[in-house]
């Protein structure tokens, strides 16, 4: 059974506690106001990351992924576009004394449209396979739907996710529960996430 979540249910800084010791954010128009909520950051992004495909071993066959990507290692390269400098001062200046660190990285997925898609997964810590984090994701673009569940069965989620929404998950979640973007048959239109992650986070 999954349980959809309107974006009106989360004030801007109202958290949801999964259990387990895990939480989300939800936060509505996060970027209204500001230069990176504009559309034009987004057509900028279009042309500026250095997009890439990639292909990935799926059992016996490897297949295209289904999302264009690009990865940057802030601590030894400058972002891309100054407005993913921007983002990142931001969000660690509102998280980092929680995380007990600061955000070093920034991964980026391009949705081209509802075909494009990311599969159940929950990002890898590499330090520690008991340790908490955070994973940080802005979304740009078209509406998609972000999907949770508990690892150990149970009701998920589905987030809808606008243009300028911030999406936090925190504590146990990348060990508690998986994410995926599921594809669409709806006509949509491109979508760009930028996930935030602390060192050894992928």
């Amino acid at each position: 059974m999954s349980l959809a979540v309107q974006g009106s249910l989360f004030d801007h800084s109202e958290r949801r506690y999964l259990g387990d010791g895990a939480w989300i954010d939800v936060r509505a128009g996060w970027l209204n106001g500001s230069p990176e909520g504009e559309d034009g950051f987004f057509d900028e992004l279009l042309t500026a990351i250095p997009w890439r495909a990639e292909r990935r071993q799926m059992y016996e066959r490897v297949l295209d992924v289904p999302r264009l990507v690009s990865f940057h290692d802030l601590t030894t390269e400058t972002a891309p576009h100054p407005g993913i400098a921007r983002l990142r001062v931001r969000l660690n200046d509102i998280y980092a004394g929680e995380l007990g660190e600061r955000f070093t990285t920034a991964g980026l997925c391009l949705y081209r449209d509802g075909d494009d898609s990311v599969a159940w997964h929950g990002d890898t810590i590499g330090r520690s396979s008991t340790a908490d984090t955070m994973v940080a994701i802005v979304s740009l673009g078209a509406r998609r739907v972000f999907a949770m569940r508990p690892r150990t069965g149970g009701r998920s989620l589905r987030l809808p996710q606008a243009h300028g929404d911030l999406l936090v998950m925190g504590g146990s979640c990348q060990r508690t529960w998986e994410h995926a973007v599921p594809k669409t048959a709806r006509p949509v239109g491109p979508r760009i996430s930028i996930q935030f992650r602390p060192r050894d986070v992928r």
